[in-house]
């Protein structure tokens, strides 16, 4: 007999995810990962003025606006013939305002999301100490409030009652640190979420000394508290929980776009970045060059009408809600027909690979510290410590690229606005690969589709019987409880899921959304 475990929806994350696991025998056999909510819109774009792009996307997502807003910018400037021509000014400002998002997100993700799968907030019940956050963390336990920190999964908790107090004090600090980070953030970007200063062509935000020093002195703190805080606590972490990099590896197949322009090449696949574009399989760790024309979405086993692999310039977000044998709003992306997983880990493998110095240095520093191979990397943990070091580096390069901006000098490049053409986007979320791609003709959106980090992640299986990375991960997974599954939510949140991105919009009346727990026999 089989044990079904279902976890709807899985807290702690964005958005609403829903995961299926059939158990025997304690271990996983099969897995599904479920999008909740329709996906629509690409759809408002259009006939609409193609620049809405680069305000509309950004309303996927209050995580990771930035992001969106990026991709699509880069889409526009392919579409109005201006993506060689961005000034230094409006490269450097995009990869500022991209940047402090990136730290804010990976903040966010450890300590609010992530980080209470590992920490007992119970060890705060017979704290003594003075600080006051602690002390009103205390009386929460002694009123029998613990919201924010429960409803959850209880796991095996592994901490000493002072690394429990630690942890639950950085969480608190961690709050004021992603304030800061979005205060970085709107110093060029105007606002957050949902910037005003990213479009087509560049940026609008205009470079002052009062602004380098602002965002310099907001990113001093930040990275005092990556380097003295952050780091320290997934080391911590890691050290008490040393099996997870055994745990959760996936398909150890990746993908980057790379991110954090160096140069205007028009060529997407050519242009320089900071952090290398590339495929890496673990079976050989060989960079390979990413070819757009080969990354196709399915949707065999989603809510969507099929009519086989598409790439996004003709992709379809046509909905079919009694479609047989689907399972998710989330669609199926593909890469020459291969499952790839995107994100920090993705990233960091590929400029590990591609041999990049600094990363090399801070990656094999960590592995050094558990006498483990690459191969570690492949796992739970491995995506907890790859989003902290590239934390660390993207933090440490924004300090030196606020600096290079020039105060006076341009930051945006006009354009033709008639247009009857097609662009592409492919730029890195915090959490992974995401590409927009637009076609317009007569001035006016025909058709747009965007491919995120979550949904190469979570998408459902495909026509060939190939689970989503996060399925993958979660096949063979030993689970001690099923009724108590902690094993496979820690999974799920190590890939730092954001179904706001893969699916967009409310479902309609009358559809069950939840059950809320989970275990029975089938």
């Amino acid at each position: 007999m089989a044990t079904k475990i279902v976890v709807d929806p899985v807290s702690r994350i964005e958005g609403h995810l829903k995961i299926e696991a059939m158990v025997e025998n304690g271990v996983v056999k099969e897995a599904k990962s479920s999008g909740m909510m329709y996906r629509g819109l690409e759809n408002i774009l259009l006939g609409r003025d193609p620049r809405d792009a680069a305000r509309i996307m950004q309303r996927i997502c209050g995580v990771c606006p930035t992001s969106h807003g990026l991709a699509a910018a880069f889409a526009l400037d392919e579409l109005y013939g201006v993506n060689g021509n961005i000034t230094d000014n409006g490269r450097i400002l995009r990869n500022l305002i991209q940047g402090a998002n990136f730290v804010q997100s990976h903040i966010l993700h450890f300590y609010q999301l992530a980080a209470l799968d590992y920490v007992d907030v119970t060890a705060m019940a017979d704290y003594s100490g003075s600080d006051p956050e602690m002390k009103k963390v205390k009386d929460f336990i002694a009123r029998g409030h613990l919201g924010p920190f429960v409803p959850r999964y209880e796991g095996d908790y592994r901490l000493t009652k002072e690394e429990n107090r630690t942890a639950v004090a950085h969480y608190v600090a961690a709050l004021n640190m992603r304030r800061l980070a979005h205060e970085a953030v709107t110093v060029f970007g105007g606002k957050m979420p949902h910037n005003m200063s990213i479009v087509a062509g560049g940026a609008t935000s205009a470079p002052s000394v009062d602004k380098i020093a602002s965002f310099l002195w907001k990113m001093e703190q930040l990275t005092d508290f990556i380097d003295t805080v952050y780091l320290p606590d997934v080391l911590m972490v890691a050290k008490r929980y040393s099996d997870y990099f055994g745990i959760g590896a996936g398909c150890k197949q990746f993908l980057s776009f790379g991110v954090f322009d160096l140069d205007t090449d028009p060529d997407l696949t050519k242009r320089q970045r900071h952090f290398p574009q590339g495929i890496v399989k673990g079976s050989d760790l060989k960079l390979r060059r990413v070819d757009p024309n080969k990354i196709t979405e399915e949707v065999q086993s989603s809510w969507f009408a099929d009519n086989g692999p598409l790439h996004p310039y003709d992709g379809q977000t046509v909905a079919d809600r009694d479609k047989a044998g689907a399972y998710s709003w989330c669609k199926s992306p593909r890469y020459d027909g291969e499952v790839l997983e995107v994100g920090p880990l993705a990233r960091m493998v590929t400029a590990y690979v591609a041999g990049d110095k600094e990363v090399k240095g801070m990656v094999d520093s960590v592995l050094g510290e558990f006498k483990a191979s690459p191969s570690a990397l492949f796992s739970v943990l491995g995506r907890h410590a790859a989003r902290a070091i590239e934390c660390k580096i993207v933090a440490e390069k924004l300090k030196s690229w606020v600096l290079q901006l020039k105060p006076g000098e341009p930051t945006f490049t006009d354009f033709n606005l008639d247009v009857t053409s097609r662009g592409m986007g492919l730029h890195e979320a915090p959490r992974g690969a995401l590409g927009h791609w637009i076609v317009a003709e007569g001035g006016k959106t025909k058709n747009y589709q965007a491919v995120v980090p979550t949904t190469w992640n979570a998408g459902p299986i495909d026509s060939k019987g190939q689970p989503g990375p996060m399925e993958q991960s979660m096949i063979g997974t030993k689970v001690r409880d099923a009724r108590n599954p902690f094993e496979l939510v820690r999974i799920v949140r190590s890939y730092d899921p954001c179904l706001s991105c893969a699916v967009h919009v409310v479902t309609p009346k009358g559809e069950d959304l939840g059950r809320f727990v989970v275990g029975g026999e089938a």
